[in-house]
């Protein structure tokens, strides 16, 4: 990796973020604000309450009680422990303000099916029944990353670039084999193989600011949700992908195709007439990145998103007894 991707590649300080943290673990718990008790106070008072509501809803499915059962952790007993670190801070920086006795189910990773039990997951699939999936902003500083694009959309070369790893990933597997020699596309798969098998390191990096120059940037699922969509479509380039089928604390569920992103069929067979009639009406090229920047703000007011997040938690352990 050279030094300029280095210097720009972009993406949130993980230092920052483990020291934040690394001081939340040691914060009294007598400093917290808001106090739990005060919560819906302080929430029914604001303009925007209906709004905050209905995120609580549909991140927390949940109607009437719901007993846990089987392996369940406490507030008082939640520590850091295994590989999972960012998983772990992003969950104690909420629960955290309940009571160390308030019980509590996780299930970390990219999580793509509906737990059998409520528990709080960072991604879950897009079906009608997933009450049991409780979302929460988990590994948010790798996947909640937002830019500031100064290049305007017309002045972005019409090109089609993705870069990501395939190994394990069917989809973007296929992509890759399908548009690799296309000379409107710039694809390739960042992982390093010998006789077919993944080795160690990568290869064909590119900087998040890079990806700016052009038009076109594939945002395709992984083993969840595609990572890269929210500093895409805080850009203006504009996101292309199929429909998804995960969902994050990013709603993904509630995007609408060809108005906050360009839909393209899951088989991938329409990707260059869908962008080329894009590039082509630069007005509705326009009108989808500034629809895709309104949404981007909605998770850019910190203490509304600190409100939901708690709001979730209070939801959870209400209906759970």
């Amino acid at each position: 990796m050279d030094l300029k991707i280095l210097h720009r590649k972009g993406k949130n300080s993980k230092l920052l973020y483990y020291l934040k943290n690394a001081m939340r673990v040691v914060e009294p718990r007598f400093m917290l604000f808001p106090d739990i008790d005060r919560l819906h106070d302080i929430v029914d008072k604001r303009p925007d309450k209906d709004y905050i509501y209905d995120r609580v809803n549909y991140y927390n499915k949940l109607v009437g009680e719901t007993a846990l059962t089987g392996d369940v952790c406490s507030v008082g007993s939640f520590h850091l422990k295994g590989n999972r670190s960012a998983y772990f801070f992003d969950t104690y920086e909420y629960v955290r303000y309940f009571d160390k006795d308030k019980r509590f189910k996780t299930l970390f990773g990219d999580i793509t099916h509906v737990p059998s039990e409520p528990s709080i997951v960072k991604s879950c699939p897009l079906v009608d029944d997933n009450a049991n999936s409780i979302v929460l902003n988990l590994d948010k500083c790798r996947h909640f990353i937002f830019l500031h694009d100064t290049i305007p959309f017309e002045e972005k070369e019409f090109k089609i670039i993705f870069r990501g790893e395939c190994d394990g990933k069917e989809r973007r597997r296929r992509f890759v084999n399908m548009y690799h020699d296309n000379e409107l596309c710039d694809v390739r798969d960042i992982c390093t193989y010998n006789d077919g098998k993944r080795i160690k390191g990568y290869t064909n990096m590119m900087s998040i600011y890079d990806h700016l120059k052009y038009k076109f940037i594939m945002s395709l699922e992984g083993n969840d949700v595609a990572s890269n969509l929210k500093w895409v479509m805080s850009s203006n380039c504009i996101a292309v992908m199929p429909r998804p089928t995960c969902e994050t604390w990013y709603m993904e569920g509630r995007l609408i195709p060809d108005y906050h992103y360009l839909e393209i069929k899951p088989d991938y067979s329409d990707l260059v007439e869908k962008t080329t009639w894009c590039a082509n009406n630069p007005e509705k090229a326009k009108e989808i990145i500034l629809n895709a920047h309104k949404w981007v703000s909605q998770f850019q007011d910190a203490k509304r998103e600190k409100l939901i997040s708690l709001l979730v938690l209070e939801k959870y352990f209400k209906t759970t007894k």
